[in-house]
Formats: C-alpha cells, sequence, structure tokens
C-alpha cells in the first residue's frame, strides 16, 4: 500500500523528536542542577567571607569594650583613636564583601526554620557563645525578623508624622538657620587654627642684645675682655711725706 512506508516515516520523525525532547530535557535539568550546585557554592562561599568578617568585627568590638570598661584608667587617646581605626577598616571590608560582583543577593535568600523545640540545645549555645540556649517559637521572630522591632517602628512612624506636620517654609527656614550656624563655626575654627599657625610662625621679640649677652658671660667665666689691675711696690704719698718730714725734724739726736 502506498501509505504505509509514508506513515511509518512520519512515526519515525515522532520517534526522533521524542528523542530530541527528552535529550534536551535531560540537558536542561543537568545544566539547571549544576547551576543550582554553582549557586550553592557560591552562596557558601559568600557566608563563610561574611561570617568570618563579622567575627573579626566582633571581637575587635569585644576587646575596645573591655578596654573601656576595665583599661579605662591608663586608656590613652591614641589607643581609643587605633582602635576606632580598626572598627572603621573592617566595616569599610565588610561592606567591599557584600557589594562584591560575586557575591549572591543575600535578600533574595529565605531562611526557614526547619526545627522548633522548646528543649535546650547544646550545639545552638556553642555557636551563640551562650545567647540563644533554645530555639522556639519565642526566639524565632526576634532572631529571624526582617523589619524593626516595633518599637523601634512606632519611633519611626511617629518621626515621620512629625516631619510631614512642618511646612515647606518652616522646614527651609530651619534648614538655612542651621546652614549659617555651621558657617559661623566652621569660620571661627578656620580663624583660631588660622591664628594658631600664624603665631607659631611669627618670630618673637628680642629684648635683649645677644652681642652684650656674649661678652657677659666671657667676662664672667673667661675673664675676656678685663684689664689685669696689679698694686705698685711704691707707698702711698702720705706716709712718704710724714716720713720725709720726720727727717727733716730740728730736734733730731
Amino acid at each position: 500500500m502506498p501509505g504505509i512506508p509514508k506513515f511509518f516515516k512520519i512515526n519515525k520523525d515522532k520517534n526522533e523528536l521524542n528523542k530530541r525532547c527528552n535529550y534536551l530535557v535531560a540537558a536542561a535539568g543537568a545544566i539547571t542542577a549544576i547551576t543550582l550546585q554553582r549557586e550553592e557554592k557560591q552562596l557558601e562561599a559568600s557566608l563563610d567571607a561574611l561570617l568570618s568578617q563579622v567575627a573579626d568585627l566582633k571581637n575587635s568590638l569585644e576587646s575596645f569594650i573591655y578596654k573601656l570598661e576595665n583599661e579605662y584608667d591608663r586608656l590613652t587617646w591614641p589607643s581609643v583613636l587605633d582602635s576606632f581605626a580598626l572598627l572603621s577598616g573592617q566595616l569599610n571590608t565588610l561592606n567591599k564583601v557584600l557589594k562584591h560582583e560575586k557575591t549572591p543577593l543575600f535578600r533574595n535568600q529565605a531562611i526557614i526554620p526547619l526545627l522548633l523545640s522548646s528543649d535546650r540545645d547544646e550545639d545552638l549555645m556553642r555557636q551563640t557563645q551562650g545567647r540563644v540556649p533554645v530555639f522556639s517559637h519565642e526566639v524565632v521572630p526576634d532572631h529571624l525578623r526582617t523589619k524593626p522591632d516595633p518599637e523601634v517602628e512606632e519611633q519611626e512612624k511617629q518621626l515621620t508624622t512629625d516631619a510631614a506636620r512642618i511646612g515647606t517654609d518652616a522646614a527651609q527656614k530651619q534648614i538655612q538657620s542651621l546652614n549659617k550656624m555651621c558657617s559661623k563655626l566652621l569660620e571661627k575654627i578656620s580663624k583660631e587654627e588660622w591664628e594658631s599657625e600664624s603665631g607659631g610662625l611669627r618670630p618673637n621679640k628680642q629684648t635683649f642684645n645677644p652681642a652684650d649677652t656674649n661678652a657677659l658671660v666671657a667676662a664672667v667665666a673667661f675673664g675676656k675682655g678685663l684689664s689685669n689691675w696689679r698694686p705698685s711696690g711704691k707707698m702711698p704719698s702720705g706716709i712718704k711725706t710724714n716720713i720725709k718730714s720726720a727727717s727733716m725734724h730740728p730736734y733730731q739726736w
């Protein structure tokens, strides 16, 4: 029959198409699995780097707080500045890790508690350094919340409401007043700095003659410039006159 070969050809084409579709589906599944594995590894590496930076920052904060509480009597201002510089550098490094192109967006990741229990968890105690003994329904909202605390959120709403009540003209006047005060303060600080710098560079007016001072010191210490005065061997004129008159006395024997 002339239609049979054509029918077999159509079935053969369908089978080939199904095979190709299955191959594409399998390839897509493999690519998806590889991509997911790569993303999971990248996420784990990013989390490890983030945890390392946070641990360093935590240790620096603990060390600084310990100094403030126990070594305040011998704590110097340069040491405090060094601690602040260390904390600032670690915060900048943490921001660089978060903004790195290989760091995934953590906001796209969801954290879901798999098990809640009111029993004491020793592993959790060790990982949190004794801060969280149990992982119960009372603890989860505090540690996994994505919004501020209710009190903080209420204060933020109150500040937003108070800011909205201020008119545009009043806000502009307050801004201008603040800018004016800041400008005067900066001008005063700059003037004081300029006066202190110019005063340090200005030579002090001398109230003495260096040559006279050096001559006086040399005269006192080494006798420089002093004439040698010695008494003569002759007697005073009064004694000489008396001796001469005595030798000419008429009653001398």
